[in-house]
């Protein structure tokens, strides 16, 4: 398959977990990636995965809760690959459960500042960019937390509520453009930290409050980020998609 052949895309938060999943298989679908992380190793070693497996990649480092860092990585990617079409804002952080009246004020400051702060710079220099390549599309990632609310993650949640607000409103402003910007609400993925942080009982729980009876995967997540990517979804801007096996549906 070469849905994105001649493509240029970036992603942040791309050095692990999500991220890395998309940044790889928007490199095995024919598209120039730019793999950024705050970590450079970690942006590094998904690059180099993706070069041994034939494609094509390059590594940024970009913390995005500083808005000079999403004009150099936008800049980063036209130098590099002539262009920007493609966007996923992925990057994102969570904080220790408190309480809100308990709630570290920094570490609200600190969440906001990635999950939604990061999600505005990055579209602030994609979108035009993107527009002066000829149009394509943009992928924010929310969280099924975007929709409901889970206790003692005030910053997380109110972050990912606004991010789908901002979603609607880059569609309302750049759709007619060329640009069409969704949201995706991934549920509780399967991944090395979650399985760390959590007794194996609370794993058990956690697994049990998905429909389908068990946690998702990175690889899940890509599946419906890259067909909202392509031109299969032609049709689909300003909307929120859940991949949260049943989570929600409570």
């Amino acid at each position: 398959m070469s849905r994105f052949a001649q493509k240029v895309a970036l992603v942040t938060g791309g050095g692990s977990g999500i991220g890395a999943a998309i940044a790889r298989e928007l490199a095995a679908e024919g598209a120039s990636v730019v793999v950024t992380d705050i970590n450079q190793d970690a942006a590094e070693r998904v690059v180099q995965q993706i070069t041994d497996a034939g494609g094509t990649a390059a590594a940024f480092v970009q913390n995005t809760a500083k808005w000079q860092d999403s004009q150099a990585a936008v800049a980063f990617a036209q130098d590099t690959f002539g262009g920007l079409h493609l966007a996923v804002n992925n990057a994102g952080i969570g904080a220790p459960p408190q309480n809100i009246g308990d709630y570290d004020v920094e570490a609200w400051d600190r969440v906001r500042a990635v999950d939604l702060d990061g999600v505005f710079y990055g579209l602030k220099f994609e979108l035009p960019a993107i527009v002066a390549s000829g149009g394509g599309a943009i992928v924010n990632m929310a969280s099924v937390l975007g929709s409901v609310g889970i206790a003692q993650n005030a910053a997380y949640v109110a972050s990912k509520h606004a991010l789908v607000g901002l979603t609607k409103v880059a569609a309302l402003e750049y759709t007619a453009k060329g640009v069409r910007t969704n949201a995706v609400g991934p549920g509780f993925i399967d991944t090395p930290l979650v399985r760390s942080s959590l007794s194996p009982e609370a794993l058990t729980h956690l697994e049990n409050e998905h429909a389908t009876g068990r946690l998702g995967t990175d690889s899940e997540v890509a599946a419906l980020t890259l067909f909202l990517l392509s031109d299969a979804a032609s049709f689909i801007s300003g909307s929120y998609h859940l991949v949260d096996g049943g989570y929600s549906a409570h």
